[in-house]
């Protein structure tokens, strides 16, 4: 192992410990994640992700095209393929064509800070 492998797994160890540390969703987030749930919530309308999705504390979000959304941040997959970690749904939700070919969520357009809104408001569905 070079020396600069070394420090960088060092580095990488210390922070793994730090965030060990870290049990809870401060101010409502998720830890070590950039997304505002309440930005969130104003995105999901903004996109008009309740078309095709129902989402619980959404109003009028009762599609029936795309998956429920209830409870979402409990699961393992991201359209049945993904491991469900905040940052693969962001990229989920900023690019499904690019993260899974040929599926049946179209591109929507959504930026990569408003994804991350969008997933923080998402994980908190549990």
């Amino acid at each position: 192992m070079t020396r600069r492998t070394s420090l960088t797994c060092a580095a990488m160890a210390s922070v793994g410990l730090l965030l060990a540390g870290c049990d809870g969703k401060p101010d409502g987030g998720l830890v070590n994640f950039s997304g505002d749930p309440r930005r969130g919530a104003t995105w999901i309308k903004h996109y008009q992700c309740g078309t095709c999705h129902l989402i619980p504390e959404i109003d009028e979000a009762a599609g029936n095209v795309g998956a429920s959304l209830l409870h979402v941040g409990t699961r393992t997959y991201i359209a049945g393929f993904i491991h469900n970690s905040p940052e693969n749904m962001a990229l989920w939700i900023q690019d499904p064509q690019k993260a899974l070919p040929g599926n049946a969520m179209p591109r929507m357009g959504v930026t990569p800070q408003d994804s991350r809104d969008i997933t923080a408001f998402l994980y908190g569905l549990k």
